[in-house]
Order: C-alpha cells, then sequence, then structure tokens
C-alpha cells in the first residue's frame, strides 16, 4: 500500500549516511515514491522522486527542493536504477554544499544544496516504497 512515514531526525553529528531506508517496490506497476529531507515539509533539501510511470515520467529520477512552500528547478536523473518488487537500500548523505544519493547498483546522484542547511530535521517518505527499515547513522 503506498502512503506516508515522516519523522523528525534526531540531533546529530552524523557520519557518512545521515539517512538510510531500506525497502521493496511492489511487483505490480507502482507509479513513485518520495524521499524528503529538510527543515520541515515546507522546507526540502532534497525532494527524491523516482517515477516509475507518474506525471507524464517513465523510469526518471526528479530531484528538486522546496523553499518556503516554493520549488525550485527540477533535476532529471535518466539512469533509473530500481527494478518492480526488487529490494533497493538508497543511502542520503550531504555537507554545505551538495547531497549526494547513494542508489542501488553503485550508483550516485548529487544535488545542491539550495537551502544551505547544515543539518536535516524532518525525513519522510511517500508513495509506492515498502519502507522496511530507516537508520540515521
Amino acid at each position: 500500500d503506498s502512503g506516508r512515514l515522516a519523522c523528525e531526525i534526531p540531533a546529530g553529528p552524523w557520519g557518512s549516511c545521515v539517512a538510510e531506508a531500506g525497502g521493496s517496490q511492489p511487483v505490480s506497476l507502482p507509479s513513485s515514491f518520495a524521499l524528503n529531507m529538510g527543515r520541515a515539509g515546507s522546507d526540502l533539501a532534497l525532494h527524491f522522486n523516482p517515477r516509475f510511470e507518474s506525471h507524464g515520467d517513465a523510469r526518471i529520477i526528479i530531484c528538486n527542493s522546496l523553499q518556503a512552500g516554493e520549488w525550485g528547478e527540477e533535476q532529471r536523473e535518466p539512469d533509473f536504477p530500481f527494478q518492480l518488487g526488487q529490494d533497493a537500500k538508497i543511502c542520503i548523505s550531504f555537507d554545505a554544499q551538495e547531497l549526494t544519493v547513494a542508489l542501488p547498483g553503485e550508483q550516485q546522484l548529487k544535488f545542491p544544496n539550495r537551502l544551505g542547511l547544515e543539518a536535516i530535521e524532518f525525513f519522510s517518505v511517500e508513495g509506492d516504497f515498502r519502507v522496511k527499515s530507516i537508520k540515521f547513522k
């Protein structure tokens, strides 16, 4: 079932991986899922949105930021490492300049830290992704 999981992140400091989400995609065709990290739901340093088939897109990863409720410019990543029905581990780390998303198959995606956040206080998972575990390390 698709849904939403949101949490506040405990105080750091964090090591190489700020957030690690492990889960699987449904065997039937999912539309998309999103991992969000930031200050709050209206201030996101990263909106990480793999789309199997959603909003006119297919098999693409959309990254964006949200500041005071306003979306920034999308970054579109055509390399799509997710497979239906398979587990996927995603690890997100960041510094003052950028966020790095480690994806399945040793693929990495980099996204600028447009909000200049030094601490991540909010994390959420939405959509067609069955969460098995979330770790902050």
